[in-house]
């Protein structure tokens, strides 16, 4: 799965006549090997970072198609919705209960008339957004070591902890970092990538199944949730259970940097398929650039029948969006305007954020689902947009949050 947008404080202010030109533009794709810009620091989350009303929801020009397949994933997305506490300081769960109990009996066919009569759009900071696709790759993998499948796929370690109070600094948002404690009780950082790929959790017992490509399962985690087909045609299903606590570190910036990415002689295309065959025609460079991301991401065995994001809830292809959910509350529609940056594909109209990535971060930094397959895997192996955002609150959101 895959920058954050800077930020401003701003008073709420109506800039309706800033509505026709957000409605006729359209994302500009980052050209290929294109550096991204640097992001500034910025605020904790979206009612600090500067939060403004948008234009009216009924004016957005929904489709039929995307308006009902957003009802859809709203509906799901209620019972979590109603309950759970939103760390962008937008919405209360309260906040959310008209719409929800109204979506519940909804008629799909009038899904366009639902988010107009129910929903207002905000600006978060300058919403200028940067929006990457995922989707659910399937790769080879064996529940059992056998030759020709080597590379273990692990399981949330039962020593990955958070820190008690007092034993290490609290991260920016309050809460505690993740880590270890050592055999002389110190709390200390987990292992990263480099030693869990040089045998620092071998024999634990923490081996769910064993795959035949690092650099694949590399990008599985990357993903956060996937596939493994054996060479009989079982399929072992993967979900997100943990990371070790370091920061993600994108390997396509890091080749960028190296002037590895281009279109010119001994470059590669900066998508997941030009940085895979990157690694595999430089096995001793690509391990060593794979391991500059010293993230690592650890799965569980799914059996149920969906894929389920982060609210925990199917999330459902080119519907679903990643979002940090301390700048959009997880559950809420989210409208962008614009182009995908791989094979045409418009990624402009309503979504729903339903899931998170250790990439996804900071304002307007969506992830879109595609699910699973090639087509799926080509898409979003490529995306890369930049545009406008909008995230769709319960009426009256705005006037609570600045007393109107």
């Amino acid at each position: 799965m895959a920058v954050r947008v800077a930020g401003r404080a701003g008073k709420l202010a109506w800039l309706a006549i800033l509505a026709p030109a957000f409605l006729s533009g359209c994302i500009p794709l980052i050209p290929p090997g294109a550096p991204v810009p640097p992001v500034p620091p910025t605020a904790p989350n979206a009612a600090l970072v500067g939060t403004r009303p948008g234009p009216l929801a009924a004016g957005l020009g929904f489709s039929d198609a995307n308006a009902r397949a957003a009802l859809a994933a709203f509906v799901t997305s209620c019972p979590r919705l109603t309950r759970r506490t939103d760390t962008s300081g937008l919405t209360r769960p309260e906040d959310w209960a008209p719409a929800c109990t109204a979506a519940a009996g909804w008629q799909p066919g009038d899904a366009r008339g639902f988010f107009s009569r129910y929903f207002e759009t905000a600006t978060v900071a300058q919403g200028n957004a940067l929006v990457t696709g995922y989707y659910e790759p399937e790769i080879a993998g064996v529940r059992l070591h056998q030759p020709g499948f080597d590379v273990p796929v692990y399981a949330l370690p039962p020593d990955l902890v958070r820190a008690r109070p007092g034993d290490a600094p609290p991260l920016p948002d309050g809460s505690q970092p993740l880590g270890r404690y050592d055999e002389t009780g110190r709390f200390v950082p987990y292992y990263d990538r480099t030693a869990i790929e040089s045998g620092a959790l071998t024999g634990k017992g923490l081996e769910l199944a064993w795959v035949a490509d690092r650099a694949e399962l590399f990008f599985l985690q990357v993903q956060g949730s996937g596939r493994l087909r054996a060479p009989d045609g079982t399929v072992i299903r993967l979900g997100f259970a943990g990371q070790n606590g370091y920061p993600y570190t994108g390997i396509g910036s890091v080749m960028r940097a190296q002037g590895l990415i281009g279109t010119g002689p001994g470059q590669y295309p900066g998508s997941m398929q030009g940085i895979l065959r990157y690694i595999h025609e430089h096995p001793v460079e690509g391990s060593a650039l794979m391991q500059q991301n010293q993230s690592y991401v650890f799965f569980r065995e799914r059996t149920g029948p969906d894929t389920v994001g982060a609210l925990g809830v199917p999330i459902a292809p080119r519907t679903t969006l990643a979002a940090d959910p301390a700048y959009v509350p997880l559950g809420a529609p989210v409208w962008l305007q614009g182009d995908s940056g791989s094979g045409g594909q418009n990624i402009g109209g309503l979504w729903v954020a339903q899931d998170t990535g250790g990439a996804i971060k900071g304002p307007n930094r969506f992830d879109s689902f595609w699910g699973a397959g090639e087509q799926a895997r080509t898409i979003a192996g490529g995306m890369r947009a930049q545009g406008q955002a909008l995230i769709l609150l319960p009426k009256g959101t705005l006037a609570r949050l600045y007393g109107q």
